[in-house]
């Protein structure tokens, strides 16, 4: 039986301490995303975003307010929309985070855990992203054509979508060049992927 790729953990890039506590303490996210440090050139949006999933509008409202806290910046403040309740903040590292829930409206007490984690990467060619990636062990979840593909890879879900579309969804111009400052820890690596995202193993 083939196995199914995986992924770890995403190691951020520019980090330090101020990162590794702001994704560990107003985050909640454990060794699930760690922080290093890297001088490579980058400017603008760096062609990824991670979102994470809760229960309900407290939530969202607590966790960017603890991100704000520790050093994060407010791109968009949390509000109700078609979809649900999100908003977005940009980590101390320049990584931009959306924090977001399907629910308009509180149905209990806060409960302030991440209910799951997504990797969004923005890339030029979804189809050609889906291809390569199922190459490589990964199994699909979801697949909508040419516009978005989600994987099953543990407790961090990898997506795929137009890079242009992504930085929409974001609030964030789509504009960037450089290095996109991440590295994704998987036992499928190492490889780079069409669009430049580095994959290595633990």
């Amino acid at each position: 039986m083939t196995k199914v790729a995986t992924i770890e953990s995403i190691r951020t890039e520019a980090g330090g301490t101020a990162t590794a506590d702001f994704y560990t303490h107003a985050l909640a996210l454990g060794d699930h995303v760690r922080a290093a440090a890297s001088d490579a050139p980058t400017s603008g949006f760096r062609g990824f975003t991670l979102s994470l999933v809760v229960s309900q509008p407290s939530v969202v409202n607590a966790f960017i307010d603890a991100a704000a806290d520790t050093g994060g910046k407010i791109l968009a403040p949390p509000k109700k929309s078609l979809w649900g309740y999100g908003g977005t903040v940009e980590a101390p590292d320049g990584t931009v985070v959306t924090v977001a829930a399907s629910k308009k409206k509180d149905s209990g007490p806060a409960d302030e855990t991440v209910d799951s984690i997504v990797l969004q990467l923005g890339v030029d060619d979804v189809a050609a992203s889906k291809d390569f990636y199922t190459e490589h062990g990964f199994a699909v979840a979801k697949s909508y054509g040419s516009k978005y593909v989600e994987f099953a890879t543990g407790d961090i879900t990898l997506a795929v979508l137009k890079r242009k579309m992504l930085a929409k969804n974001a609030g964030v111009p789509p504009e960037g060049e450089g290095s996109h400052r991440v590295t994704i820890v998987s036992a499928a690596g190492p490889f780079t992927d069409p669009d430049g995202f580095v994959w290595e193993p633990n």
